[in-house]
Parts: C-alpha cells; sequence; structure tokens
C-alpha cells in the first residue's frame, strides 16, 4: 500500500442546504480555513462532493491543522483521512494500516457511496470490510455504540478512509453573515453571544465600557483576553474600549438612583451604534437574558431598545445561567470571565434600581442630561485595537 501522507477531509451540513447561494458560503469556508491554518505551513484546498479537502504540505503536521479546523464556523465534522484508488483491495489496505496497534472491543464500518455507480453498494461494502477486521483484531461489531468507527467514503475518483471524526461547531462560515458589534462586559454572557453571532455567520466587533479613573483598568485587561480567546473564531476582531466614569457620574448627579441602569445603558447603546457604524456594522449584539438581573425584564429591554437605530441581537435571551456557563466552558472563557475584576457595572450602580420604567420615565429623566453631547465624548473617547490570529501585540488604531 502507498504510504501516502493523510489529509483534512472537511464536512460541512448547513451550507449543503444553500442551494443557488452555495458556492459564495463555500467560497468563504474555504477562505476561512486557509486563514485559520496558514501559519502552521502552506496547504492546498480543493472541493469535492459534498466536502473540502484541505493538505497540508508535507512539513505540517495534520494533526495540528485538523485541530484548527475544529474551531472554523460551518464545519460540521474534520478528520484526518488517507486517500486511496477506490478499490476493495486499497480500503483493506489502509484499514490494516489505521487499526494496527489498536484495541478496540467493538467497531462499526459506515461506507457511504458518493459515486453510486460503483460496483459494491455500501451495504456490501460494509460487510466485505467489516468480515477483514474481523479476521485480523479480537474485536466484534457493534451498530449502535461501537468503541471504533471506521468511515470510508467513495467518491468517483478516489476514496478516502478514517478514524477519529471530531465535531466541528457547525452553522455558518464567518463573514457570510455581515458584520455586527457586542457589547463585552468582560462577565460570562456577552462573549457567549458574540461566539454565537460568529456561528452564525457575522464578524463580530467588540465594545467594552470602562471606568478608568475611578476604577483600576482591571476590565480592560480582561476584555482584551476574551476578544484573543474569541478572536481564534474569527482571525482579527476590533475592540474599542470606551472611557464610561465621567458619563457615569454625571448621570449621579441628575438620574434618581433607581433609573439609573437603565439610562447607563441606553447610554451605552447609543455610544456603540456609532461605533458600531464606522466599522460597517448592521446590528447590535448583547449577553442579556430575560428576567437574569434589574435591567433585563421585558419592560427594561424595551426601553433600552428604544434608542437603537440598529437592531439589537440578543442570542442567550431564553437560556439560563448554567446552560450559558456551560458553553462559557467549552469555548474557553469562562475561565476568563471570572477572573476578579473592577467593571463599570459595579460603579454608582443602586442597591435597587428600577424593574419596569415607563417610556414617559425614561424620557423625563434623560430630559435631565445632555445626552448627545455624553455620547459624542463616549464616542471621541474611545480607544480601538486590533487583534489578530495567531496572537500578537494588539495595535492601537485611531
Amino acid at each position: 500500500m502507498s504510504r501516502a501522507r493523510p489529509a483534512i477531509l472537511v464536512h460541512y451540513h448547513e451550507l449543503a442546504l444553500k442551494r443557488g447561494n452555495r458556492p459564495l458560503f463555500l467560497r468563504q469556508l474555504g477562505r476561512n480555513l486557509l486563514r485559520a491554518t496558514e501559519d502552521l505551513g502552506p496547504a492546498t484546498l480543493r472541493q469535492l462532493s459534498g466536502r473540502l479537502l484541505l493538505e497540508p504540505d508535507g512539513a505540517v503536521p495534520v494533526e495540528a491543522v485538523r485541530d484548527r479546523v475544529t474551531r472554523v464556523c460551518g464545519v460540521s465534522s474534520v478528520a484526518v483521512a488517507y486517500r486511496v484508488a477506490s478499490t476493495v483491495d486499497q480500503m483493506k489496505a489502509v484499514i490494516t494500516r489505521l487499526i494496527e496497534g489498536r484495541t478496540f472491543a467493538s467497531f462499526r464500518i459506515s461506507a457511504r457511496r458518493a459515486f453510486k455507480t460503483y460496483p459494491m453498494t455500501s451495504v456490501e461494502l460494509n460487510r466485505e470490510l467489516g468480515a477483514f477486521v474481523l479476521g485480523r483484531a479480537a474485536t466484534r461489531v457493534n451498530l449502535h455504540d461501537p468503541a471504533l468507527e471506521i468511515h470510508v467514503e467513495v467518491l468517483p475518483a478516489e476514496t478516502f478512509v478514517y478514524v477519529d471524526r471530531v465535531a466541528g461547531p457547525g452553522g455558518l462560515p464567518v463573514g457570510a453573515s455581515g458584520t455586527v458589534a457586542a457589547l463585552l462586559s468582560g462577565g460570562i454572557d456577552s462573549p457567549v453571544a458574540a461566539w454565537r453571532m460568529m456561528k452564525r455567520g457575522c464578524r463580530v466587533g467588540f465594545v467594552h465600557f470602562h471606568s478608568v479613573p475611578y476604577l483600576p483598568p482591571t476590565s480592560q485587561a480582561k476584555a482584551r483576553a476574551l476578544v484573543e480567546r474569541l478572536t481564534q473564531w474569527q482571525y482579527d476582531s476590533r475592540l474599542a474600549l470606551v472611557p464610561f466614569g465621567e458619563i457615569q457620574r454625571e448621570v449621579v448627579l441628575s438620574v434618581p438612583p433607581p433609573a439609573r441602569v437603565v439610562v447607563y445603558r441606553r447610554l451605552m447603546i447609543r455610544i456603540a451604534e456609532a461605533l458600531a457604524r464606522r466599522w460597517g456594522a448592521q446590528a447590535l449584539v448583547t449577553g442579556e437574558s430575560l428576567g437574569q438581573v434589574a435591567s433585563q425584564t421585558l419592560s427594561n429591554l424595551a426601553r433600552i431598545d428604544e434608542v437603537a437605530g440598529m437592531p439589537v441581537f440578543r442570542p442567550l435571551i431564553g437560556m439560563d445561567k448554567l446552560e450559558i456557563t456551560d458553553e462559557a466552558r467549552r469555548l474557553g472563557t469562562f475561565e476568563i470571565s471570572i477572573e476578579p475584576d473592577a467593571d463599570c457595572c459595579t460603579l454608582f450602580v443602586p442597591r435597587h434600581p428600577a424593574t419596569r420604567m415607563s417610556v414617559d420615565e425614561a424620557r423625563a429623566v434623560e430630559a435631565r442630561l445632555e445626552v448627545e453631547r455624553l455620547v459624542a465624548a463616549g464616542v471621541d473617547g474611545a480607544v480601538v485595537e486590533v487583534f489578530e490570529f495567531p496572537a500578537r501585540t494588539p495595535a492601537a488604531v485611531p
């Protein structure tokens, strides 16, 4: 058997349903696959029937490439696969190589034919190859919960054989659905909300509000760490660090304590929207979950949305804290989010905020403020940093 170097076989699911727009989505997925792995070394990308093949240069470790691909949105699954001629003997030779030195109590052959005129059916291939494995290993067949699953995919010009398929995130490739701006608090929720928009194909910019010099700059460091982690999924990110402490101080001087949280949020939405428009974003994203805190009641969310001139997406709106925390752990943002810090949410916050502010009440308290000047101060004071993956030192931009 040829000792050919394996390649990375990439499957997608949702993209296959796009029909007329499928080529656009596949091109974006292909660009992202190459971008996610480019620092590991050169690779070529080839489109096959219902799948993509990423072939790294001989010096590139294929396992490292596979691990990177598992973080590319739009990928359903990925595997290190061996390509052979579509003969049963060649398939058996690869299977011999794959099971050599392995101990597995049970197994299953999963053969599929994209090439339907192949002389053997999928069932016949399963039986032939299964019998071959039984003759070479002390094991048994288990079709429902095998210890080892051996995949055989027969295409018109070649066959791919592999084990140890790894699930990808699914969804759509980042960049296929436009740009959004996410309000990043530094807590557990907002990074998960941002990632969920990436999974729907959005490129995400980040806006973080801090209260320096009234509080230490620890929240900014945490925001940077979160953006650095999330940039692994979209390869480049912008983070706007907005000074909010002086704005909060002016609110405290004019607005009754129960109304302050909603007023803060309304000002944040206005500032974030102005920055989002500079970036070409078409919507804002927050990590709010209905009823989780006082500012996230249905009434107060309605008050906050009233000042937005673009859609405000809340991907976590129906999730509870345990669900959000589990997803944060999977993303690797949880440990960063729980690090102690002092963010603007802890400054000048009343003990008993209003939970059901009316339209008239919101307008009345904001009439005491110079809203346009405060928004302009936040926008003009923002410092924007750019992050790239692989991680590099963030650079300040105008």
